[in-house]
């Protein structure tokens, strides 16, 4: 079955770096988009980046600079590097398959990313 199960969040002082994970299994990774999603408390989903099969990116304006997604086809592995962090870069970020043109049919549980001094 589907899986993907993300790790790395923490808290973080802002302007800190944190990198985040999602390790995929139970299907062709290499033949999906990917994407990180994201909720800060008390609001709605927000998109913050997706990466394409041949490794096309696309980001957020708000986190655009500052986040970088990358993948790993023969690791199964999907990262968001995120550097300059903000206290408005709190939130539950979830690894989710497949892109806004394709929708999201997968998600993982989410890692926590909190930035506060």
């Amino acid at each position: 079955q589907v899986q993907l199960v993300e790790s790395g969040g923490d808290l973080v002082q802002p302007g800190g770096s944190l990198r985040l994970s999602c390790a995929a299994s139970g299907f062709t990774f290499s033949s999906y988009s990917m994407t990180w999603v994201r909720q800060a408390p008390g609001k709605g989903l927000e998109w913050v980046s997706s990466i394409g099969t041949g490794g096309s990116t696309n980001y957020a304006d708000s986190v655009k600079g500052r986040f970088t997604i990358s993948r790993d086809n023969a690791k199964n592995t999907l990262w968001l590097q995120m550097s300059s962090l903000k206290p408005e870069d709190t939130a539950l970020y979830y690894c989710t398959r497949g892109s806004s043109a394709t929708g999201y049919d997968y998600w993982g549980q989410g890692t926590q990313v909190t930035v506060s001094s």
